[in-house]
């Protein structure tokens, strides 16, 4: 049941974070701030899930806790570079 909510998670986020290609600066400014809240956002998100596999009680609230924040680290580095 797990694996299954985190493959559903991995795979919304990378469609969030897909972008679209333009020609107007305008519009790819846009796309990357989008792009590097998503990675942050789902990498947060998936972190959290994947920390709350780890332990039981106590343990599992610190797990997500640090999945939340790595995760979050991470998308932000992937996503904006």
């Amino acid at each position: 049941m797990k694996k299954s909510i985190v493959t559903i998670v991995l795979s919304g986020t990378f469609a969030l974070s897909a972008c679209q290609s333009s020609s107007d600066p305008n519009v790819r400014a846009q796309n990357a701030e989008f792009g590097c809240i998503a990675g942050t956002v789902g990498g947060a998100i998936v972190g959290g899930l994947i920390g709350s596999t780890i332990g039981g009680g106590t343990g599992r609230v610190i797990g997500s806790a640090i999945g939340i924040g790595g995760g979050g680290y991470l998308g932000n580095r992937l996503a904006c570079g």
